[in-house]
């Protein structure tokens, strides 16, 4: 099963569309596991057995846990996930952008290191940058295109012969770099007016949404301008909204709560055949 196949499958298995992002801030875990020896792998496999059964799919995000040094915690989280939750994939974020034989050691590490199901690259290095990991067919390239960010119009809506570059970007990897059908585009939440335009170019291809909860994200806008036809399409992720809901003893179920409202909500606007 490859990776664009697991997310259907876990979309109507959980029918959810959220996204846990794990992104492990030393400075805000509970502080009775502060003193543990690997205090980011216990914070966030407890945050993922208390959520697995109402999500889409985990994002962790590299640079929380190559900041601590604890790569090795992201790496027994990985192999935690794989095998304790098989039917879920998990997205490493981590947006990847060099030149070919850079960008190859990089795919090995995303997918042969990490094992992980999908990776986040920058594309804005052109094709030859994205290809090593185009090519691994069963796996999932998450491609950024309109990001989430304040500063995203600085260069994505720069216009190219009239068309604004993000969406040149759409089209060009709906149409040619998309040969595996594994790749999918990141959509900043903030932005639902070109959302829908993107929809309209890439079709059917999954959205990975940052921008819900702390970046302020409207989710009836986003879901109402990215869903697909039949209520899917979206991978909506939403980190420090929930996994920082609670911060004492209890703060899986804080974070279990979060993410059912989370999910909810979502579900209120989806076309759910």
């Amino acid at each position: 099963m490859n990776f664009i196949q697991k997310l259907e499958a876990q979309w109507a298995t959980s029918n959810s569309l959220l996204c846990v992002g794990l992104d492990p801030d030393l400075t805000r875990i509970p502080s009775h596991l502060q003193e543990h020896a690997e205090p980011i792998y216990q914070f966030c496999r407890a945050i993922v057995d208390a959520t697995h059964d109402v999500v889409c799919a985990y994002k962790p995000q590299i640079a929380y846990f190559a900041g601590a040094a604890a790569e090795d915690q992201l790496q027994k989280l990985m192999e935690y996930i794989r095998l304790e939750y098989p039917h879920i994939p998990i997205i490493l974020d981590s947006k990847r952008g060099d030149i070919g034989s850079t960008a190859t050691m990089y795919a090995k590490e995303a997918f042969d290191r990490y094992q992980a199901h999908a990776v986040t690259i920058n594309p804005y290095m052109g094709r030859d940058s994205a290809q090593p990991f185009l090519d691994r067919a069963d796996r999932g390239v998450v491609l950024l295109c309109r990001t989430s960010n304040p500063g995203a119009a600085d260069l994505q809506d720069l216009e190219v012969d009239g068309q604004p570059l993000y969406e040149r970007l759409a089209s060009m990897i709906a149409q040619d770099w998309n040969a595996n059908g594994n790749c999918s585009l990141v959509v900043g939440a903030t932005w639902p007016e070109q959302m829908r335009k993107l929809r309209k170019i890439a079709g059917d291809m999954p959205f990975l949404v940052p921008g819900v909860g702390a970046q302020g994200g409207d989710v009836e806008a986003l879901v109402n301008a990215g869903q697909t036809a039949n209520g899917t399409g979206l991978i909506v992720n939403s980190a420090r909204g929930i996994i920082y809901a609670g911060s004492g003893f209890d703060f899986m179920q804080h974070a279990r709560d979060a993410a059912i409202e989370t999910r909810n909500l979502i579900n209120q606007y989806r076309h759910q055949s």
